[in-house]
């Protein structure tokens, strides 16, 4: 499996971005997804994630602010991140859970200037 995240750049606080994440292979449909991130002297924390029935779970810092979904046709996962903060800023990482594996994504960087 390998998985390929784009959609980072800089944007102003407040402002919108999305990330995707394409998976190869044929395990994503059943697989669930996440999006985890990691700022600089910080570690990996996890941002959303959703499992392979739809059901979304997000850390307290983003809920209401940052929607996980996917789309097992496209074997895509996508985080829509809006009001963003500066302190979103990280290198965010997709990730696939097959337990008892996990496999990552390369990140894209996302800058929130404020």
């Amino acid at each position: 499996v390998q998985l390929q995240a784009s959609g980072g750049g800089l944007v102003q606080a407040g402002g919108s971005l999305r990330l995707s994440c394409v998976a190869s292979g044929s395990i994503f449909s059943i697989s669930a997804m996440g999006w985890y991130r990691q700022a600089p002297g910080k570690q990996r924390e996890l941002v959303a994630s959703i499992t392979s029935g739809g059901r979304t779970n997000y850390a307290d810092s983003v809920k209401g602010r940052f929607t996980i979904s996917r789309d097992n046709t496209k074997r895509t996962v996508y985080l829509q991140m809006n009001s963003l903060r500066p302190g979103d800023t990280a290198v965010y990482y997709c990730n696939l859970d097959r337990h008892p594996t996990d496999y990552w994504g390369q990140g894209t960087q996302l800058t929130v200037s404020s």
